[in-house]
């Protein structure tokens, strides 16, 4: 999967997801630190990576419906410190098919991983 790490995620995500077949980049490897969530996010749609952030900005399911993105994983931990992201991230990547998360919007707390897919969205649209 190629993914593109928010700057509020630790870099040293890019080599704990490298061995696990990860293309990985980040928004300060991009040059894209402390650009608007906008440009951020348009810059990852354009080059079709995965998101991975924790900033509460891309948290509307109705702005980033599934099926229009090339997906985007929202962490929201209670306690969100560099190791307790770097661990809660390395556990969702080894441990979930995280290949059937492309074009979902995904959500993941401490013990919980939700999913909402574009089958999913498309479904709601029908009412």
């Amino acid at each position: 999967m190629r993914i593109k790490l928010d700057e509020n995620l630790p870099l040293r995500l890019v080599r704990i997801l490298a061995p696990l077949g990860h293309e990985t980049d980040t928004v300060p490897q991009e040059g894209l630190a402390g650009q608007d969530d906008d440009h951020v996010w348009q810059a990852a749609q354009t080059v079709g990576r995965f998101f991975v952030t924790q900033d509460l900005d891309f948290s509307d399911v109705r702005r980033f419906a599934p099926g229009t993105h090339h997906g985007l994983l929202l962490v929201r931990l209670r306690d969100p410190g560099r190791n307790a992201l770097v661990s809660r991230i390395r556990g969702l990547f080894q441990t979930e098919n995280v290949e059937a998360w492309k074009g979902c919007f995904v959500v993941a707390t401490e013990h919980k991983v939700r999913v909402r897919s574009p089958k999913q969205q498309n479904d709601l649209n029908k009412g």
